[in-house]
């Protein structure tokens, strides 16, 4: 079996962990360095604007809702249910990609970005979670449910971040 008892687990308190640390200082940090991202990456001036709206207690609201989704998940592997195993990879696969866009943003900035410390020290996590799903899963269904798992993470965002918005005013 791909998912024991141990990555169901796993998978919710290395979500809270990572995304803890991008609560703690996310907006603080947005907020001291709106003007120099605007000014160096202009195209990404209205994502930027939107982050630095959010704050801490709405930020907060939009990962509650993205681990809210995360217990149901392995509620519903833990039962059994269908394509469980399929839903559960997606995930893990769109969250590992999430470490890699971090570090990635920490190389751009030059410097520390929300989200960077836990998700380097997330990188052999994710290397063990990925080197067992290919245990299992060829190659082709992996790029599958990791487009899948992409695209969910990143239709779901725009959907945490709009009900975090409802608690920024």
């Amino acid at each position: 079996m791909i998912v024991d008892l141990f990555w169901i687990i796993s998978f919710p308190l290395a979500f809270v962990i990572h995304d803890g640390e991008e609560i703690i200082v996310q907006h603080k940090w947005m907020l001291t360095h709106k003007d120099f991202l605007i000014q160096k990456y202009p195209r990404a001036k209205r994502i930027v604007t939107h982050l630095s709206c959010l704050s801490t207690k709405a930020f907060a609201m939009a990962v509650l809702e993205e681990l809210i989704l995360l217990l149901f998940t392995a509620a519903y592997i833990l039962i059994g249910g269908v394509y469980a195993m399929e839903l559960w990879i997606a995930l893990f696969m769109a969250f590992s990609v999430h470490f890699v866009i971090h570090i990635v943003q920490g190389v751009l900035v030059r410097g520390y970005v929300p989200g960077l410390v836990t998700s380097i020290l997330m990188l052999p996590y994710a290397y063990f979670g990925i080197s067992r799903i290919c245990e299992d899963v060829s190659g082709v269904k992996l790029i599958q449910l990791s487009v899948l798992g992409v695209v969910a993470m990143m239709i779901n965002l725009r959907f945490a971040h709009w009900i975090g918005k409802k608690f920024s005013h």
